[in-house]
């Protein structure tokens, strides 16, 4: 595997070091951006960690699990498709949920098309019509797929499919498992052909641009949200400390810090004599030792910030 690499975050114009075939008869290698976008909890972070058959988006039942722009690479001989993982759509309630929308704002106005995700098990609704007017007033294609159809039966399917063709005007709409697999293959086919020929942006082998620190805080973050209480998620933050491979000890040590943002939530996160981050912390050391391949070390503090989600050098701290 190889290593996330720490590339821009933005769509590079011009970039790419690998061209198209010299065969003139050989069709163009296509290149390009799909932003993933949809309300909270369809399921983006699973379809794109799927479709890139690697975890790049940390999953959660809970809302506003992804705060920030995510890629996930997936090339093949004859394309690159860069898939955006986006906050889900939102009304900014604080400095936090305004920085995501403003992600998702700024992330529409670069790319070659889009993906619309709607979870199959909720009705189609007023958010839904919100961002597809919201892409229809940018002028990107869009192609649409219904989500988590593993969970409904034939008719329900064919009523949420109706229910989505209403929204818009798609290039197409594909009923999907993201958690299962099942039909991604034809849902990459249509993306593909939005993108436009062009050389690659990242360099074969590189599944998304985010760093391997920003990838041990989601893991860490989590896990945070699958062992703590519905009042938390929100308010809690990870940043990594230190990250030091020593190889002496063939080991990779980090320190990272876990932030809510009042003392009552520190003994949510501690759990009885610290229990549930020994819990956190193990369940995120398995996932970080597959990532980067080594041993680790990790060691989690937990530390109170007061209103940080309304703090922008924190904010900018934890790269939001």
């Amino acid at each position: 595997m190889s290593g996330p690499l720490d590339l821009p975050a933005s769509h590079p114009p011009g970039a790419g070091d690998q061209m198209a075939p010299d065969d003139p008869a050989a069709p163009a290698f296509r290149a390009g951006f799909i932003a993933v976008v949809a309300r909270p909890n369809a399921g983006k972070s699973t379809l794109v960690n799927g479709v890139v058959e690697r975890k790049v988006s940390i999953v959660s039942a809970k809302p506003q699990t992804t705060r920030h722009r995510i890629t996930g690479v997936l090339t093949q001989p004859s394309f690159q498709l860069v898939l955006v993982d986006v906050p889900g759509f939102q009304r900014p309630l604080d400095g936090l949920t305004e920085r995501m929308q403003a992600t998702v704002e700024t992330t529409l106005e670069d790319v070659d098309g889009a993906l619309f995700l709607v979870a199959g098990d909720e009705d189609v609704g007023p958010g839904d019509a919100f961002i597809v007017r919201a892409l229809a007033e940018r002028s990107i294609p869009t192609v649409a797929a219904l989500n988590k159809v593993d969970l409904l039966t034939k008719n329900r399917v064919a009523e949420q499919l109706v229910a989505l063709a209403e929204l818009g005007d798609f290039i197409a709409i594909h009923p999907v498992s993201a958690l299962v697999g099942d039909g991604l293959g034809a849902l990459v086919n249509d993306l593909v052909d939005l993108l436009p020929a062009g050389p690659m942006f990242y360099p074969d082998g590189v599944v998304t641009d985010r760093p391997e620190e920003f990838l041990v805080a989601e893991l860490v973050r989590e896990k945070v949200l699958a062992c703590t209480e519905h009042e938390v998620p929100h308010s809690v933050a990870v940043q990594v400390l230190e990250f030091e491979p020593r190889e002496e000890k063939r080991l990779t040590y980090i320190r990272a810090a876990i932030y809510v943002e009042r003392e009552s939530q520190r003994p949510i996160i501690l759990g009885e004599r610290g229990r549930r981050l020994k819990t956190i912390g193990t369940e995120a050391r398995t996932e970080i030792e597959h990532l980067l391949g080594t041993k680790v070390f990790l060691d989690l503090v937990v530390r109170v910030r007061k209103r940080w989600r309304q703090d922008p050098s924190m904010l900018g701290r934890l790269g939001v």
